[in-house]
């Protein structure tokens, strides 16, 4: 049976990735930064908007999201991040023409996103992503709940709730539970294996 090639781009320490890789993929990963906790298969630190995306199965992208974040009007820096990779990201992806996921915060300009949250795969995490993908993605039903957010929290227990324990404080703020990146992959392997 084929292994699919994933590649996650913006992928930080790989919330995306691990989750990918669950799914079955073989994940590369590309960030602009040095990644020392990356978890998947290969790596390879450059600007994921001048990366060659050819000879991918599956690419899932999280463009910087700081642009499109309500904390960014909170912390007083609105002004100091990209705002619009989203476009450039979604004219590349498509250019590559295979299945593709983006990821970023609600309120961020995604083409008809469906949003997913922790609480929809048991954790214990309100963590509201939206995502924009190329294939039918099933839906989850949302659990009503209330959202407090923020960067204080004790590792520990955001390793616990959101499934991930190689990440480190930053790293943790930064990322999405792997079980969403899981959910989408099959989905995506799934789509890929009735088209082959």
């Amino acid at each position: 049976m084929k292994q699919w090639r994933a590649l996650d781009l913006f992928c930080g320490a790989g919330g995306a990735t691990k989750g990918l890789q669950r799914a079955g993929f073989h994940v590369t990963g590309v960030d602009i930064a040095a990644q020392p906790h990356y978890c998947g298969d290969e790596f390879y630190q450059s600007d994921a908007l001048a990366f060659p995306l050819f000879g991918f199965d599956f690419i899932w992208a999280s463009p910087v999201c700081k642009g499109w974040t309500k904390a960014k009007s909170i912390h007083g820096h609105k002004d100091r991040y990209p705002m619009d990779q989203i476009s450039e990201v979604r004219d590349l992806v498509k250019l590559a023409g295979v299945p593709y996921a983006i990821e970023n915060v609600v309120g961020a300009p995604l083409s008809n996103p469906f949003m997913l949250c922790g609480l929809m795969f048991g954790l214990r995490v309100l963590r509201h992503r939206h995502f924009e993908s190329n294939f039918l993605v099933s839906k989850l039903t949302h659990p009503r709940h209330f959202c407090v957010a923020g960067h204080n929290f004790l590792m520990n227990e955001a390793r616990e709730a959101m499934g991930i324990d190689w990440m480190i404080q930053k790293e943790l703020s930064q990322a999405i539970p792997p079980a969403y990146a899981e959910f989408i992959g099959l989905q995506a392997m799934q789509f890929m294996e009735r088209a082959a």
